[in-house]
């Protein structure tokens, strides 16, 4: 008997776990889900009839009778309860159930001779019992679930003699349920169960044991239908909801910067919690985008929100001004109950070609440089100045002239915006002004100064440069960075105030404008004069393009082919040509005056060097025999004359030059300093070039000896084989140059 009632708790023990696991898990993915269905349809509580046809496990001896005979018995419980959902955990309902079980005989009748007459054992037993019911809504009309409960009951045993016998038991009960909700308010239920049944005093053994019943019970659940129109919750009012027009090529910015405000005012007598406030607008949201999420707004209480807007690629689609009705959508808790309210607004969508100047920013919108259009420009571009590219000037300053002859060639014009100039626009941030893409400027052919500042920087972006738009009262001009060290502004142009440090490096501003009309240098000097005409510097400012993006990035763009035709070459080259070379010219000339004016071997020696890094061999040798006029024994103009002559493919020449310097600075022991490098690194260098590749290795072991940093830069020339040559290598440009006194 003991071993049966242990299985028996274990049975049961084992389902309230199973249970109690499988609930929390069908609660915990409920949650996960959109909308928590227990949490909307919980009512407040509900009373309840059950009806049970029950029968004992194993037979008469499985319930512990007591009895050495077997019978067939009928077990009917019917009860009432009464189930009070949890408000934070609707699907755990705590119930109470009061019933009565009559057990009756249905066996053969037995005579008196052979036996106990099993119908003596007929009794009825009234019982309570405390739970849990678990209840997860599959739908608004199915639901399932289970049980688990524990109580008392008492067992009255009218034919064992004259008088009632009772007994008294524990009870454990746990089911399973299948429920139909025939409405809010009506449901059935369908109910496998096991009940355990043991008597307080233990040598009243009378029923115990453990049974299965299957039963079907109705209930009715107090509440209003959350569906139903009058039981909707209204527990917020929306006030002053405005969404300010919005624009295309923002699209990115709008993510986490707000587009409009609304304030929501909480009418009820008591505090709303868990506040979810997003914005929807059809066709151009892939969803609802979250704007807010207020833990609580008490009672009266009125919260401003911010309303943001995760626009898709459909924006860019639009064409002029597109007028939108958009929803505002709140959801809240108000007492336990899922309110749900949405207010309309309506705002205009510009394109993506429209924008105001209340932020100059906003025009790195429109820079877009991964524009393949644009790229594809900008190689052909390169690709046909190649060979007139001049050596020893900024690579930088060069890319950009020629996108300006390309452009001049391509008939691009500047054409004031009739409809909303720049000034206008500036000084009255309400006004909608349009700034045409690059790629839209490239085909139209014109365009005013943002549209023309827009394509430079984008094409300057496109070749991998860094650009930024200067905004001064009235007008928007471009501007790139050269790379060059501010220290080295006279490799640039011999004016100073020809360049902008910033950082410590300098950069040109270009009156893009200035294209069809005037060249490259004069649209420089022009830029330049246009920023130092600004009195007050407040008035004037230098937005880094890049920078701006990290706020407003660029308009998203397929892929198009704009059909341009590019123009004859030779125009551009030509161009380019005699631009670059009037500018590398004025810049030689610059340092052949102040050679002159000074009139010592040193300032000689940096011309040379100038002439040399321009590739105007001619006047750099002339420079260098000059400086050694003044001084034979002055070393640098001997090294940087070996350099030329290497530079021109004359190596035998620069071996016997660079050899003598070499025997001069090992004698007058100067063979540490860094022009001793150098020399040894150009002898290197000329004996490779010749295929002498022993000699080459034995120059570059002896620098590296002494300076392994610059070996390490010309590692080849180590190798014997001759494997690579050195014009592959690093070219004849990165000469090392002395300019030691």
């Amino acid at each position: 008997m003991k071993a049966r009632s242990l299985k028996c708790g274990f049975l049961i023990l084992s389902l309230f776990v199973s249970t109690f696991l499988l609930f929390s898990q069908i609660e915990e993915d409920s949650a996960s889900v959109e909308i928590n269905l227990n949490n909307k349809y919980r009512y407040p509580i509900s009373f309840g009839f059950e009806f049970k046809n029950m029968s004992a496990v194993n037979g008469l001896e499985g319930i512990g009778l007591g009895t050495d005979f077997k019978g067939e018995y009928s077990l009917t419980d019917i009860s009432l309860l009464t189930r009070l959902p949890l408000q934070r955990a609707s699907f755990l309902q705590p119930m109470v159930q009061l019933g009565l079980i009559t057990t009756n005989y249905i066996g053969t009748p037995v005579a008196e001779d052979e036996g106990p007459n099993p119908a003596q054992f007929d009794n009825t037993q009234l019982y309570g019992l405390l739970g849990m019911d678990f209840s997860n809504k599959v739908s608004k009309e199915f639901e399932i679930g289970g049980r688990i409960a524990l109580g008392a009951g008492m067992g009255l045993y009218p034919e064992l003699a004259d008088e009632t016998v009772a007994q008294y038991n524990l009870l454990a009960t746990v089911g399973a349920k299948a429920g139909l909700n025939l409405s809010y308010n009506l449901n059935i239920e369908f109910q496998p169960t096991l009940m355990y049944s043991f008597p307080v005093l233990p040598d009243e053994n009378r029923f115990q044991g453990l049974t299965f019943g299957l039963g079907i019970s109705g209930s009715y659940r107090t509440g209003i239908d959350p569906d139903a129109p009058q039981a909707k919750v209204r527990s917020i009012r929306f006030e002053e909801p405005q969404i300010r027009s919005l624009f295309a090529a923002m699209q990115s910015y709008y993510i986490d910067h707000p587009v409009g405000t609304v304030k929501i005012v909480n009418t009820e007598k008591f505090a709303i919690n868990n506040v979810e406030v997003s914005f929807f607008q059809a066709g151009y949201m892939d969803s609802a985008t979250q704007s807010a999420t207020i833990t609580e707004i008490g009672a009266g209480e009125e919260v401003e929100v911010d309303i943001l807007a995760l626009l898709n690629e459909n924006v860019f689609a639009t064409e002029g001004i597109t007028p939108l009705t958009g929803e505002i959508q709140v959801s809240y808790n108000s007492q336990g109950r899922i309110g749900n309210q949405s207010q309309p607004v309506t705002y205009d969508l510009h394109d993506k070609e429209a924008m105001t100047w209340d932020d100059d920013r906003k025009v790195a919108a429109f820079i877009t440089p991964s524009d393949a259009a644009l790229r594809n420009y900008v190689s052909y571009i390169r690709q046909t100045c190649r060979d007139v590219t001049r050596a020893g000037y900024s690579d930088k300053i060069q890319v950009a002239m020629q996108i300006f002859y390309a452009l001049d060639e391509l008939g691009i014009l500047y054409q004031l915006d009739p409809t909303s100039p720049f000034d206008a626009a500036q000084e009255n941030p309400l006004i909608v002004d349009a700034v045409s893409l690059p790629r839209n400027t490239l085909i139209r052919g014109t365009g005013d100064c943002d549209d023309l500042t827009v394509l430079f920087t984008a094409m300057i972006e496109a070749a991998g440069m860094e650009s930024a738009f200067i905004t001064i009262p009235g007008h928007i001009y471009a501007a790139f960075n050269t790379g060059v060290s501010a220290r080295d502004y006279q490799m640039i142009h011999p004016d100073k105030a020809m360049t902008i440090p910033i950082e410590g490096e300098l950069w040109i501003p270009v009156e893009i404008t200035m294209i069809g009309s005037e060249d490259f240098s004069t649209a420089w000097r022009v830029g330049i004069e246009e920023f130092a005409s600004v009195a007050n510097p407040d008035d004037r400012t230098i937005h880094f393009s890049r920078e701006a993006q990290e706020l407003f990035r660029p308009v998203g763009l397929k892929e198009q082919d704009l059909g341009l035709q590019y123009g004859d070459k030779s125009r551009i080259v030509n161009a380019f040509s005699d631009d670059i070379d009037a500018v590398v010219d004025s810049v030689i000339d610059e340092f052949n005056t102040a050679a002159k004016e000074k009139g010592n071997k040193g300032s000689y020696n940096k011309l040379g060097i100038v002439c040399a890094q321009f590739g105007e061999y001619s006047l750099a040798e002339k420079a260098f025999n000059n400086a050694l006029s003044l001084d034979r024994n002055y070393t640098s103009p001997k090294i940087n004359l070996g350099n030329v002559y290497y530079m021109k493919g004359e190596f035998q020449n620069a071996l016997r030059l660079l050899h003598g310097v070499e025997q001069a600075m090992n004698e007058s022991g100067k063979n540490t300093s860094s022009s001793y490098s150098a020399v040894l690194l150009n002898l290197s260098r000329c004996y490779y070039e010749i295929e002498n590749y022993d000699k080459s290795a034995d120059y570059s072991e002896r620098l590296a000896s002494i300076d392994p940093e610059l070996a390490a830069q010309y590692s080849y020339l180590a190798s014997s084989d001759g494997s690579t040559r050195a014009s592959e290598v690093s070219g004849f440009r990165n000469v090392q140059f002395s300019d030691e006194d």
